[in-house]
């Protein structure tokens, strides 16, 4: 390992140069220069790796979704997550699922040991998938604020573990119309509130009326904050065009979720094309993580992460380079 140089090293260098003789002196300059020329390649290489590192536009995290088998079986747990992340995949960063710890969101012990996990093994929260407490775009005013307010514990949650955003649903019952002017009213409530904590509230293509891309792009504008975004989840699309749903989202997109369920023989997708929605993702201008989660069942969980995590390799890679 190469040591700094101090002022006395220096002058005991200059010293020892000083006492030798002519061809001891010239034997000391050669390699003093080699020295020097060593050090300059080790230090370019250090530059490079470092800016390859902080260059990548795109990077790969893991949504615990992935493992809602192996979660729901007691097979692991919220606590093992990240270090599963980061020891089985090599992967740094985590999406995790309120319904796996639900009850803890405001046990804040509980989500101490949560955090020193990440801390140990290196490993960032990003976002946690909240469902189940109730729905934002509900028609009832009362109903929807009582919604707003169930998702307060884990935007706090979210600020505890360092984490960028929270996912929420913009579901409810009526007209499109109706349902639309709800979910703007209840995501702007939850993403004044949010803002507080510096955390993003961000919607899901989840089914219904939120896989239909321009629907939920319309409500994106009308609620108009900056900390309200879309999660483009790229398999939740069923009568929507599911290229044209992403398009739609892509401008207000803080994350994107990368769904698998099956692959052929070459490790792609059966049903999403991979290369065309990245290019979508990338002519958005988008920058940052896309997460894999594995929803198939012709593997198993840990089989599926490992495609999923190849696949997203693949079709990122020109990108980063």
């Amino acid at each position: 390992m190469f040591r700094p140089v101090t002022h006395k090293a220096l002058i005991r260098a200059i010293l020892n140069y000083n006492n030798k003789s002519s061809h001891s002196k010239l034997k000391y300059l050669i390699l003093m220069k080699i020295k020097l020329f060593l050090c300059v390649i080790l230090f370019s290489g250090f530059s490079i790796c470092n800016s390859f590192g902080q260059g990548q536009r795109f990077k790969i995290s893991l949504a615990e979704w992935s493992f809602h088998r192996a979660l729901g079986k007691g097979e692991m747990t919220n606590l093992d997550f990240p270090k599963i992340a980061k020891t089985k995949y090599n992967l740094d960063a985590v999406e995790y699922v309120s319904s796996f710890f639900k009850g803890k969101s405001e046990d804040t012990i509980y989500l101490a040991k949560l955090k020193d996990e990440c801390n140990t093994y290196g490993v960032k929260s990003l976002i946690i998938m909240v469902d189940g407490e109730g729905n934002l775009a509900d028609t009832s005013l009362a109903v929807r604020q009582k919604a707003v307010e169930n998702h307060y514990k884990w935007v706090k949650a979210a600020k505890f573990l360092g984490c960028h955003s929270i996912r929420v649903n913009a579901a409810g019952r009526g007209t499109m119309g109706q349902v639309q002017l709800a979910a703007i009213d209840g995501l702007t409530k939850l993403s004044d509130y949010a803002a507080k904590y510096n955390i993003n509230v961000i919607v899901e293509n989840h089914g219904g009326n939120s896989s239909i891309g321009k629907w939920l792009s319309e409500i994106m504008k009308a609620v108009n904050r900056p900390n309200c975004g879309t999660l483009p989840d790229l398999g939740n699309f069923y009568e929507y065009d599911r290229y044209q749903g992403v398009t739609d989202m892509m401008p207000f997109a803080k994350g994107v979720s990368g769904k698998t369920h099956d692959f052929d023989q070459e490790g792609n997708e059966t049903v999403i094309d991979y290369v065309k929605m990245m290019k979508i993702i990338a002519d958005s201008g988008f920058k940052g993580y896309i997460d894999v989660e594995y929803e198939g069942n012709k593997l198993s969980e840990d089989e599926g992460v490992k495609a999923s995590i190849a696949l997203v390799q693949k079709v990122i890679a020109p990108y980063n380079k």
